[in-house]
């Protein structure tokens, strides 16, 4: 089981307004793959803080349909899991930040990494290489 970090399903979903470089580009296109991966079967875990941070940045460039049904889609796959956050986990997540240097989410999602022994994770945050083996 691997994590799977918002900005995966920012690069994949959101629609520029300009011509991206070729990074961009990959990083769109390994996107859409690790999402493929997934509807076929492969399993991963995020939390509704990532979910939430997804419905933030997609709502300008996706429908509210188009992302309620992609919400429905993820939430019907029995190989995607999502993990409830609690007041202790987000103040804890907090706590990390000065040990780890990054951000309150990304420590989060540590933090849930280290609670359920995942030590992969789905993203193109470099910051997590020190903490994690990152992919792709």
């Amino acid at each position: 089981m691997k994590f799977l970090d918002a900005n995966i399903f920012i690069y994949a979903y959101y629609k520029p307004r300009k011509e991206l470089s070729e990074k961009a580009k990959w990083m769109k296109e390994e996107s859409k793959e690790i999402l493929k991966r997934i509807n076929d079967g492969e399993e991963v875990v995020t939390t509704v803080v990532h979910l939430s941070e997804v419905n933030n940045l997609l709502k300008k460039s996706m429908s509210l349909n188009s992302l309620q049904d992609l919400f429905l889609e993820l939430y019907s796959l029995e190989n995607f899991k999502v993990i409830d956050v609690s007041t202790e986990d987000y103040l804890a997540a907090i706590l990390m930040m000065s040990e780890t240097g990054l951000d309150v989410n990304d420590c989060l999602a540590l933090k849930v990494m280290r609670d359920m022994g995942v030590s992969e994770i789905y993203s193109f945050d470099r910051g997590f290489e020190r903490f994690a083996r990152r992919l792709p």
